[in-house]
């Protein structure tokens, strides 16, 4: 790897796994390990991450948002392999990414939501005390800019749905890279049971936070 160009694999081990071993319920959440831009106009087109030692080389795929599986593996914490990517190492942040579980049938009930959202609150506050006085005000499900319109349904009594309108922005509230359409679902519109109807599958769900 070029000098510079590389972070540790054990540095960054070391924060994924804390999440790996957090005792609280974490059922409608997941862990990425993230590349995101440092500012608003750095892209991740074309962008490839690989973890790179004496005995092993791993390509890392990225998906748009910038996430990737993060690989448990000892052999490379032994060897202290290197996280290696083929850009500018200083325009770019190195991160854990917690989401909320995009189910396949596109369907997500509005109870599960806001325990989706409350378990992503509960993992602030478990890494940061500064967090308790925040609350879920709601989700944002984010989709490429590239694919059409996306639609977002959200289903109330009697068989009623309203569409709930994408506007651009980024796919998480800290992200500069704005070029996704993103739908946000507030937690208030629906006061009683309800379910958010996705005809595309989000490329991630975040919580929103505030």
């Amino acid at each position: 790897a070029a000098p510079g160009e590389w972070v540790s694999y054990r540095d960054a081990y070391r924060a994924m796994v804390v999440f790996e071993k957090y005792g609280k319920p974490k059922n409608f959440i997941q862990n990425h390990y993230q590349v995101m831009a440092r500012e608003k106009g750095t892209s991740l087109d074309g962008v490839h991450l690989s973890l790179q030692s004496k005995t092993l080389h791993l390509n890392l795929p990225l998906d748009a948002t910038g996430r990737t599986v993060f690989p448990f593996l000892k052999a490379a914490y032994d060897e202290n392999a290197a996280l290696v990517l083929d850009r500018k190492l200083a325009n770019y942040v190195f991160r854990a990414r917690i989401s909320i579980v995009v189910q396949a049938d596109g369907l997500y009930d509005s109870a599960h939501l806001r325990v989706a959202c409350e378990q992503a609150l509960a993992w602030q506050r478990h890494l940061d005390a500064s967090a308790g006085s925040r609350k879920c005000t709601g989700v944002r499900f984010a989709f490429s800019g590239k694919d059409g319109e996306p639609e977002v349904r959200l289903r109330t009594g009697a068989g009623r749905e309203t569409v709930l309108p994408a506007v651009t922005g980024s796919a998480f509230s800290d992200d500069p890279n704005a070029a996704f359409r993103v739908v946000n679902y507030r937690f208030a519109d629906t006061p009683y049971s309800g379910q958010v109807v996705t005809t595309d599958a989000p490329l991630a769900i975040a919580a929103l936070i505030e």
